[in-house]
């Protein structure tokens, strides 16, 4: 005999996997404290798996939540379609939590923008920025991200992949760097002092480096540094050369800096919105979407 469910319990395991807090999902399902508690006694039992485990002064999902966390996910927001089809989205009715994979960069030029726009519209809306990881993680897929913005790399099929914006390189030096004093080509830029790059991966070369050896010629790459916005405050209190993308000049400048175009062909590269189809049919994440299109894709440069 199949044993009954009450799919209740399917919301609960949603917020619960997405709070990682059995307070925080409380407050969002307005329940007490202790009915919270007696209802992740009942997921436990029904998925035969503790789900969350205090690790120090946290929970932490466990492998087998971990496994199924999208799938509840994707059954959760089905059903929100359902019973929302046809019905007018209330966004100021909305209470949800996205989290979005982006570089700081994008939270640092327009963190800001997006959360003005958010309180605006539908303020039950909280967001939480997670910084790059690794290349082919899979986090759309398993669920634990809604949204990834920047350089897309994934390599899961079914992920949409959505072009918002072609940016470019420039180079990037404190305001009185020598390399200013005079025509910036090819030569002088490798030559004309120490580089600082960025890679999230702690690669010490790659286009630039590659566009110079087919001229002949080399830089002296001393350091890199996980993100874009530290090497900026590196490049303001040193004499590195730094990078910076067309599209964040203005947060180089912010800083005091001086932005040069590279007098090398480089390669474009592609700033990009990316989610899981399992979101197709969510309002609230369509609309979520649209907000973050509008918001970083740039003006005319």
């Amino acid at each position: 005999m199949t044993q009954s469910l009450d799919l209740n319990l399917l919301v609960a395991l949603d917020v619960l996997l997405e709070e990682q807090s059995v307070q925080g999902a409380a407050r969002r399902l307005h329940l007490s404290d202790p009915a919270m508690s007696r209802t992740l006694g009942r997921i436990r039992t029904a998925l035969g798996d503790p789900v969350l485990v205090r690790a120090g002064r946290h929970m932490v999902p466990t492998p087998r939540a971990l496994a199924v966390r999208a799938e509840v996910s994707a059954v959760v927001e089905r059903a929100r379609a359902v019973f929302s089809s046809g019905v007018d989205l209330d966004l100021r009715a909305a209470r949800r939590t996205f989290t979005i994979v982006a570089n700081d960069l994008l939270a640092a030029l327009h963190g800001a923008a997006l959360m003005e726009r958010i309180a605006g519209e539908a303020p039950g809306i909280r967001l939480r920025f997670l910084s790059e990881t690794l290349p082919d993680a899979p986090l759309l897929r398993q669920g634990t991200a809604d949204l990834e913005v920047g350089d897309i790399d994934t390599t899961d099929p079914e992920v949409h992949v959505e072009e918002l914006f072609a940016d470019r390189m420039l180079g990037v030096v404190r305001a009185g760097h020598p390399l200013l004093t005079g025509k910036i080509t090819p030569r002088r830029f490798a030559e004309g002092g120490r580089h600082l790059i960025v890679s999230r991966r702690g690669r010490l070369c790659g286009p630039i480096d590659e566009a110079l050896a087919d001229l002949g010629l080399a830089r002296d790459t001393v350091a890199s540094v996980g993100t874009y916005p530290s090497s900026l405050f590196v490049v303001r209190d040193s004499d590195l050369i730094g990078l910076v993308g067309r599209s964040s000049r203005s947060l180089a400048e912010a800083l005091g800096l001086v932005v040069f175009e590279i007098p090398l062909p480089l390669p474009t590269i592609r700033v990009g919105l990316a989610w899981h189809p399992r979101h197709d049919a969510d309002p609230v994440h369509d609309w979520l979407r649209r907000c973050v299109r509008e918001v970083v894709r740039p003006g005319e440069q």
